[in-house]
C-alpha cells in the first residue's frame, strides 16, 4: 500500500461514517477501516446469531424466536428527532434515498408509579393525567410564551431574558409545579439530569421548540426510526463516501497508530502493511481506550459508564396502549437517581425482529457498583422478559483536540435517547479536522452509482 490518503477513518460507528461521507463529498481521499466484519461499530444492528455470539458465545438462539435474518437488534438505542440536526444532514446529503423511515408510535413518561403518554395534541393535553386543571392553564401559558417568542420583539419576552435568566426562574414566573418542570425538562427538552435548571434558559427553549416542531411534523410522537435498524444509518453514509471515491476495508485488524518523532500521525499499521495519511479519525477503541496503545501515549480517559439491557419480549409494553414502538422516560426524581432511565421499544413493524416479538432496550448512566439494579425500575415496566442481554459500556472522551498531532478521536455514544449529541460531535470534529464550520450545502450534481 504505497498510496497516501488525506484521511484514514477507523471504526464504522455512525459518527465516523457521517464524517467519512462528508469528507469524501468535500473531495478528500478517504480510507475507512474497521476491525469488525460488519458496519456500525458500537452503533451496529445485529442479527440473532451475531447477538448471541456477542453475549452468549456458547448458546445458539432458540428456534422459537424465528429466522435469523428477520432480526436487526440495535446495540445502542436511539431515535431520530423528526426536525433535528441528523434529519437535516440526511436530507442535505441525499442519504435518505437509501433509507426508509417509520414513525415511533408514542412517547411516554413515568410519573407517580404509572406510565402516561406525552400529549401530542391539544385534546390529549386536556385529557392528560399529568397535570391538574389549574396547572394545565399555567402550562398552556408557558407553551404559548415559548411559541410566541421573537428575539427582536421585546413585547413577546414578558420581562424574561433567555440568555441571562435561568430555566428555574422561567418555570417560577409561570408558577409551574415541580412535577410539570420535571416533565418538560426530561420528556420534552430531553435532559438526562437536572443540571440544566440553574443554567441560562436559551438551550432549553431551543430543545422544547425542536421537540414541539418535531411532534407537529407527523403527530403521535416526535421520533422517526429507520426500517431494518439503526445499523442502516452508518451503511448509508458509507455508500455516500464510496460514491465520492472513499475506500472501505472491513475485517481489518488495526495493530498500531504510527507517529513520527514529534508524535504527529503518520499512518496505521495492519499486520506488515502501513498505510499513510495526513490525518486519522476514529472511535476511542482504536486509540487504546483507557490504556496506552502507541508509544506509551494516553489518548482517552473514561468519563463514566452506561448500562444497557437489550430485552426480547413477546408482547407490547403494558400501559402503552399496545403501541408497536415507544419511548418511555423515567425522570431521575421519580426513582431517586441523578440520571434518567430510558426505555426504547421497536417491533416487527420496523423490520427489526420476527412477528409478535418486541425489542425493548433499557438504559441509564451508571451511578453505583450495581448497574443492573439501577435499571430495575425500567425492567419492571416491561412485563415478562423472554430474554435479556446486559452490557456496561465505558464512556470515553479524548484527552486532546487532535490539532497538534492530527489524531482526532470521537467520543463514545452517550445515554441520550436521540442523535442530537452525535451530530454535535460531528460538527465539533469536522471543525477540528478542516479548520472550518460544517456548512451543509445542497449537492449540485446527481452522481450516478
Amino acid at each position: 500500500m504505497d498510496e497516501e490518503y488525506d484521511v484514514i477513518v477507523l471504526g464504522t460507528g455512525l459518527t465516523e461514517c457521517i464524517l467519512s461521507g462528508l469528507l469524501s463529498v468535500e473531495g478528500k481521499k478517504v480510507l475507512h477501516m474497521d476491525r469488525n466484519d460488519y458496519y456500525g461499530g458500537d452503533s451496529a444492528s445485529l442479527n440473532l446469531t451475531q447477538l448471541y455470539r456477542k453475549f452468549r458465545p456458547n448458546q445458539t438462539p432458540p428456534t422459537e424466536l424465528g429466522r435469523d435474518r428477520d432480526y436487526a437488534v440495535d446495540l445502542i438505542p436511539k431515535f431520530i428527532i423528526a426536525s433535528g440536526e441528523l434529519t437535516k444532514i440526511l436530507v442535505h446529503t441525499d442519504v435518505t434515498r437509501y433509507l426508509e423511515f417509520k414513525q415511533i408510535a408514542g412517547s411516554f413518561v413515568y410519573r407517580d408509579g404509572r406510565i402516561s403518554k406525552v400529549p401530542s395534541t391539544e385534546m390529549e393535553a386536556v385529557r392528560s393525567p399529568l397535570m391538574g386543571l389549574f396547572e394545565k392553564r399555567r402550562a398552556k401559558k408557558f407553551f404559548e410564551f415559548l411559541q410566541g417568542w421573537k428575539d427582536g420583539d421585546p413585547a413577546t419576552h414578558q420581562g424574561i431574558n433567555l440568555d441571562k435568566d435561568t430555566m428555574k426562574q422561567v418555570y417560577e414566573k409561570f408558577g409551574l409545579e415541580p412535577g410539570t418542570q420535571d416533565f418538560i425538562g426530561h420528556s420534552m427538552a430531553l435532559y438526562l439530569n437536572d443540571d440544566y435548571i440553574n443554567k441560562a434558559a436559551r438551550p432549553t427553549y431551543d430543545r422544547i421548540v425542536l421537540y414541539t416542531s418535531s411532534m407537529a411534523r407527523y403527530g403521535k410522537s416526535p421520533y422517526i426510526y429507520p426500517l431494518y435498524g439503526l445499523g442502516e444509518l452508518p451503511q448509508s453514509f458509507a455508500r455516500l463516501s464510496a460514491i465520492y471515491g472513499g475506500t472501505y476495508m472491513l475485517d481489518k485488524p488495526i495493530d498500531e497508530i504510527v507517529t513520527d518523532g514529534d508524535g504527529k500521525f503518520v499512518g496505521v499499521r495492519s499486520g506488515d502493511e502501513i498505510v499513510k495519511a495526513k490525518q486519522v479519525v476514529g472511535d476511542p477503541s482504536y486509540f487504546g481506550a483507557g490504556k496506552s496503545l502507541d508509544s506509551g501515549t494516553l489518548r482517552v480517559i473514561e468519563e463514566g459508564q452506561v448500562v444497557r439491557a437489550i430485552c426480547i419480549l413477546k408482547h407490547p409494553i403494558p400501559g402503552t396502549e399496545d403501541s408497536d414502538s415507544v419511548q418511555i422516560i423515567i425522570p431521575q426524581n421519580q426513582v431517586n437517581r441523578r440520571n434518567d432511565i430510558y426505555i426504547a421499544m421497536v417491533s416487527s413493524t420496523h423490520n427489526v425482529c420476527a412477528k409478535d416479538i418486541y425489542i425493548a432496550i433499557v438504559s441509564t448512566i451508571v451511578e453505583t457498583n450495581k448497574p443492573e439494579v439501577e435499571i430495575a425500575p425500567g425492567l419492571q415496566l416491561l412485563g415478562t422478559i423472554y430474554e435479556k442481554f446486559v452490557t456496561v459500556s465505558p464512556l470515553y472522551i479524548p484527552l486532546s483536540t487532535g490539532e497538534a498531532d492530527n489524531i482526532f478521536i470521537t467520543r463514545s455514544y452517550d445515554a441520550t435517547s436521540h442523535f442530537e449529541t452525535v451530530v454535535d460531535e460531528v460538527h465539533d470534529v469536522w471543525k477540528r479536522i478542516t479548520g472550518k464550520d460544517l456548512v451543509l450545502k445542497k449537492r449540485e450534481v446527481e452522481v450516478q452509482e
